[in-house]
């Protein structure tokens, strides 16, 4: 096995600490090719789909990327945006406020985005930061309750391009941050916003996106992870146990996942009498088709044709200045230790790998 070359060594070149955020993928654009492309890359990881592979393979590419593309091409149509695809803009803008943040703390850190389905693909970042003369990567995978699915699939993708580099910078890794302060802190103020401007509805709804049932048994943290989020939540805000639901959306297959899946629960909340709800998705970092589509469209709709009248979708915390904030103290207390790239460190470390250099 051959293994790519590292770039050409420079004398002088001083090393430097990143953060790469990693976000799940979006297509690069609303239509059924570009959907077809997406769902091949994404729905072929082992760890999105736990089915054999010989028969997942069938499923897959005789049933799901012929029916579905253009299905989903047509929800993305109605989230696009003149930026373009709202989770990158976000986790674009997510990164350059963290770049900014983080400077403004003394600190010369490199900061780039990534996405594990998609462009900017996680390899091809990862070579551009080593370019960049990067040392040392932090990994922040933007998914606040660690599940295999994406915490875990994210691992694999920067593993797979260590095997295949001769010479890899130090790694970090951030497994999950379900219960950082900061982050239910930005929630909880994202939250209280939205009812100090529009009011506060009857019930608060806090949607999770789902995983297959089977994968609580199996030993991921999730289901607990998202709970906890959400009692912190609770808390902050201020909310009984009979204030607020924490349910699950967006299930693939006739397979079970964790429930209570999120559209039922709020037909029945209709049902039963509930006339207003305010919805909030903590689990996505960035808004997206499952926020701004399969909620704030679809759970809507079903909520008021089941008897209620009010829906609103809190948005998620996208470039929020204190949900930067968190991400910063998140970042700050992983890099420890780390050289943090200060310009009178950086000058120093320069000059004398100058004087080296010159010696050789």
């Amino acid at each position: 096995m051959s293994f790519a070359p590292a770039p050409p060594f420079r004398h002088g070149q001083a090393e430097r600490t990143a953060v790469l955020l990693v976000n799940l993928g979006t297509p690069d654009a609303p239509t059924a090719a570009a959907l077809r492309r997406y769902l091949a890359q994404f729905l072929w990881d082992p760890r999105v789909v736990e089915i054999p592979r010989p028969l997942w393979w069938l499923i897959l590419h005789c049933v799901i990327l012929r029916t579905r593309p253009a299905k989903s091409a047509a929800k993305y149509a109605s989230i696009w945006t003149a930026a373009g695809s709202p989770l990158l803009h976000w986790t674009v803008r997510q990164a350059e406020q963290l770049q900014t943040a983080l400077a403004a703390r003394g600190h010369q850190v490199i900061v780039r985005h990534a996405m594990r389905y998609g462009e900017p693909a996680v390899d091809r970042v990862l070579d551009a930061l080593q370019a960049d003369g990067a040392t040392r990567v932090l990994v922040l995978p933007l998914y606040p309750q660690y599940a295999a699915a994406t915490t875990a699939s994210t691992l694999d993708a920067v593993g797979d391009w260590v095997r295949r580099h001769r010479r890899v910078p130090e790694l970090r890794f951030i497994n999950q941050y379900h219960d950082d302060a900061g982050y239910i802190a930005a929630l909880a103020a994202s939250v209280q916003a939205h009812w100090a401007t529009h009011g506060r509805g009857q019930m608060l709804v806090m949607s999770f996106h789902g995983v297959p049932a089977r994968s609580l048994a199996l030993g991921d943290p999730y289901h607990c992870e998202c709970h906890k989020t959400a009692r912190l939540l609770a808390e902050a805000l201020g909310l009984g146990q009979d204030d607020y639901r924490v349910t699950f959306q967006s299930r693939l297959g006739r397979a079970k996942w964790l429930e209570p899946y999120t559209e039922p629960t709020v037909q029945q909340l209709a049902a039963s009498g509930v006339k207003r709800i305010d919805a909030i998705c903590p689990g996505f970092a960035a808004d997206n088709l499952e926020t701004l589509e399969e909620i704030a469209m679809e759970a809507k709709e079903a909520f008021v044709q089941a008897g209620g009248e009010r829906f609103d979708f809190i948005p998620c915390l996208n470039d929020r200045p204190d949900w930067i904030a968190a991400l910063a103290d998140l970042s700050e207390r992983h890099l420890q230790g780390w050289p943090l790239g200060t310009p009178v460190a950086d000058e120093a470390q320069r000059q004398r790998a100058l004087a080296l250099g010159a010696a050789d």
